[in-house]
């Protein structure tokens, strides 16, 4: 049995299309219950919902063989899993904002609120900026309008929340799109069924 966590969301049943297509179908994964572990014994696989957030941990603990998760996760939190494939899914960007017209004065410790603090210190690292990070779980963008910060780095879709907010990007850090991950030890005892499904999915 080939256990799978998905993403709950759209994005999770949009990948599940895909484990569908590849051969691996779980009809009653969509019949609107709230189970949250689905099973299909002829195609020998296990769909499991979980908080997007946290599908690189069971795949990197071994509750789950493989799994999706975002490349903005993956840089974030280094789990040590296998990224086997882009998905081409759930495309957005990480992303430094400011308010417009925001000057950066090098003089001074840049003020950055963000929940994606290795990232960013990573890539101001990378930039010889030196950087206070303001680690926040809520709305960033609230964060340079009260001062607290001078900018922030977030995963950007539109940039709708953003002008509502009267900010604007101002640099773009790393494109961010969903990836299929495995566990390592799987991999190795359960090959033939991951790489058929990687072959399908590239297809």
């Amino acid at each position: 049995m080939l256990n799978v966590a998905l993403p709950k969301g759209r994005l999770g049943e949009n990948v599940y299309r895909l484990f569908e297509a590849a051969g691996f179908p779980c009809p009653s994964l969509l019949d609107g219950s709230r189970k949250l572990i689905f099973e299909n014994e002829e195609a020998q696989v296990r769909y499991f919902w979980a908080k997007p957030s946290d599908v690189a941990i069971y795949v990197e603990r071994g509750a789950a063989d493989i799994g999706v998760a975002g490349k903005d996760i993956l840089l974030e939190y280094e789990p040590d899993v296998y990224e086997l494939l882009d998905l081409q899914m759930g495309k957005c960007r990480m992303a430094v904002a400011a308010p417009k017209d925001y000057q950066d004065d090098s003089r001074y410790t840049l003020k950055v609120a963000t929940k994606f603090s290795r990232i960013a210190r990573e890539y101001y690292t990378s930039i010889g900026r030196d950087i206070d990070i303001i680690h926040l779980n809520g709305s960033i963008e609230i964060a340079p309008i009260l001062g607290l910060s001078d900018v922030i780095v977030d995963i950007v879709e539109t940039g709708t929340t953003l002008k509502e907010n009267n900010l604007e990007v101002i640099e773009t850090i790393v494109p961010i799109s969903a990836r299929l991950i495995a566990n390592k030890s799987s991999f190795k005892f359960k090959q033939a069924q991951i790489e058929k499904i990687v072959r399908e999915m590239s297809k």
